[in-house]
C-alpha cells in the first residue's frame, strides 16, 4: 500500500529502472547494481547497514560502501564507480546525514551526483522531510519514504518492489 507521496516518488524511478533494464539487461552487465545507498558515515554500522541487509535479503543488488569498498582502495573512486554502475539511488536521511551535508563530506558529493538524476529515493529515518528542507530543499522536494509511518522493513519492501524488473 503506497501513499500518494510515495507513489509520486517511486513511479518515475520504477519507469526509469525499467527503461534501463531494457537497454542494459542484467545478464549483459553483471556488475550493475540496482541501487546505490547514500548515507552518512555515522550511519554505516546502524541504519544504513540495516537497510542494506533488508534490501539484500529481498534480492536487491545494493552498492553499499561497507561492502563494496575494499581495504586499500580509493574511497572516492569506488564511490564514483558505484554511482556509475547503479540504476537508481537511495539517500538515507538521518540526523547524521544533516551533519555530513553541512560539513560537505562524502555524502554531500554522493547526493550531488544523485540529484543530477531523477533516480533517487529519499528515505527519512529518525527525522522528517520538513527538517530535511532546511538542509537540502532539492532532495526534500522529491518527497520519499519515511520510517515515521512505516517500518524500515516496509520501506525496504517498497524499494525492492520499485527496482524489481524482469531482465
Amino acid at each position: 500500500m503506497y501513499t500518494v507521496a510515495e507513489d509520486r516518488t517511486l513511479a518515475p524511478v520504477r519507469q526509469a529502472v525499467e527503461r534501463q533494464a531494457e537497454s542494459y539487461p542484467a545478464q549483459s552487465y553483471p556488475d550493475r547494481y540496482d541501487l546505490f545507498l547514500c548515507h552518512a558515515w555515522g550511519d554505516r554500522q546502524g541504519a544504513a547497514k540495516e537497510l542494506n541487509d533488508l534490501l539484500v535479503a529481498l534480492d536487491v543488488k545494493v552498492w553499499f560502501s561497507e561492502v563494496a569498498v575494499k581495504l586499500g582502495t580509493s574511497l572516492v573512486r569506488e564511490i564514483d564507480r558505484g554511482l556509475s554502475k547503479s540504476r537508481a539511488g537511495i539517500v538515507l536521511v538521518t540526523p547524521e546525514l544533516f551533519t555530513s551535508l553541512n560539513a560537505q563530506g562524502i555524502a554531500d558529493k554522493e547526493l550531488s551526483a544523485l540529484l543530477a538524476t531523477d533516480l533517487v529515493i529519499p528515505v527519512a529515518h529518525g527525522t522528517t522531510f520538513e527538517a530535511l528542507r532546511d538542509v537540502s530543499p532539492l532532495l526534500a522536494a522529491r518527497s520519499g519514504l519515511s520510517t515515521e509511518s512505516s517500518s524500515l522493513e516496509e520501506v525496504a519492501a517498497k524499494i525492492a518492489e520499485t527496482v524489481d524488473v524482469d531482465d
